[in-house]
């Protein structure tokens, strides 16, 4: 059973900083697609960065230069570092996985079966 749990969330100012991580058991890293989504109240859920199993991360235009995705294949746990954080950047963060999809599917949310439950960042002005 594929299990994926968020930490790493919290509440800071705007212009901080905060590291989540995405702990997978039952799921082995391979090339398969893995990303973050978020979802803040009232909007639909997005994505924010993903990678295309193949090489390097793929990011929302918003916020590009500013977070970055990296994996831990030895632990088996992804992390998003989202530094110089806004108010909008305010959402339940979710990790999510996919089996069977790499490349340009990556973007698409429905390829990934596999979520985890999210951690909320809050982020005051």
């Amino acid at each position: 059973q594929v299990q994926l749990v968020e930490s790493g969330g919290g509440s800071v100012q705007a212009g901080g900083s905060l590291r989540l991580s995405c702990a997978a058991s039952g799921y082995t890293f391979s090339t398969h697609c893995m990303g973050w989504f978020r979802q803040a109240p009232g909007k639909e859920r997005e994505g924010v960065a993903h990678n295309n199993g193949t090489g390097s991360p793929s990011y929302a235009d918003s916020v590009k230069g500013r977070f970055t995705f990296s994996q831990d294949n030895a632990k088996n746990t992804l992390y998003l570092q989202m530094n110089n954080l806004k108010p909008e950047d305010t959402a339940m963060y979710y990790c999510a996985a996919a089996a069977g999809y790499s490349g340009s599917w990556c973007r698409l949310q429905w390829v990934y079966p596999y979520w985890g439950r999210g951690t909320q960042v809050t982020v005051s002005s």
